[in-house]
Parts: C-alpha cells; structure tokens; sequence
C-alpha cells in the first residue's frame, strides 16, 4: 500500500497553514511506516501532481469551507473532495481542485482520497495560526491517525528524550 498525506495551506495567513502544521507536527511526533509519505504540500497545485502517481490512497489535510462553526473537524471522500475546495479561501485552493481534476484526466487518481479538513476562523496575514484552531489541532491529528489506522497504517509515537 502506497499512501501519500499532503499537508496543504499557506502558512502566511493564520488558519489557512493548519494542514502544513498538522503535517510538520505528524513528521515530528510520530514514526509511520515505509509506506506512508509525509508531504508538506503548502501552495504547490498543480506542482503537486507527480507526488500522486503511484500512491493507492492519498490523504489530504486542509483549512476547508464546510459552511459551519470554526474549529469544525470534518471529512470528505472521493469526488466529493473538490466541491469543498471550489469556494476560495486563499490562493493555494486554486490549484488544489485543479490539480485533481488533471490526475483525474492523467488516471493517476488514486483509488481512495480522503480530505480531512477544519473549517478556519481567520484567514488574516499572520504567521500564528487563531488560538482555536491551534487547540482543535489534537482533534485533526486523531482524524488523520483513525484514517491512515483505517487504511492500515498505524503511527507510532516517537518517545520524546528527556533533558
């Protein structure tokens, strides 16, 4: 099983960096095994493209306009992905739908794609990502855990040394 978990956002613009961080902190805290990718994907598109080929199941975690409550965790399979990314909440979503509609053509797809996506609070120039999004990114972790556990890809978490 080849799977690919693409991190996706602009970290410049508060909570729209949320899927970069939850990625950054998966690299950081967790040991996956071989088959399992890790990608900071930030506003790449279509650049991302070649990064699908091959895989049998992608994940991608994103800020996403699911029209609820900030902070809202949510997920979304197969081709109802793009429908969540066509409203715009920043640049790098330009790209994301694009992106996917070319592996579609390509028949790159892979055969399971899973979003799993918060709904942001701000989207405002700022490194910092809001403070309630920061304290549901536990939450978005345990999502991506479940899935990639679902797919049969169990994490393991790294033992942290103490100093």
């Amino acid at each position: 099983m080849n799977i690919a978990v693409f991190g996706i956002g602009n970290i410049l613009l508060s909570d729209d960096g949320v899927g970069v961080h939850a990625v950054n902190k998966l690299i950081t805290e967790y040991q996956f095994p071989g088959d399992v990718e890790l990608i900071d994907g930030g506003t790449k598109g279509l650049d991302l493209l070649p990064l699908f080929e091959n895989r049998d199941r992608v994940l991608i975690i994103d800020a996403a306009n699911f029209n609820k409550e900030p902070g809202t965790i949510d997920t979304v399979e197969g081709d109802r992905i793009p429908s969540f990314l066509h409203t715009k909440l920043s640049v790098h979503q330009i790209g994301l739908p694009d992106m996917l509609f070319a592996a579609k053509l390509m028949e790159i797809m892979p055969s399971d794609m899973c979003l799993i996506g918060i709904q942001p609070l701000s989207m405002e120039t700022s490194a910092e990502m809001s403070d309630l999004i920061s304290g549901k990114m536990g939450e978005l972790i345990g999502s991506v855990l479940e899935k990639l556990k679902e797919w049969g890809a169990e994490a393991v978490p790294v033992r942290k040394s103490m100093k």
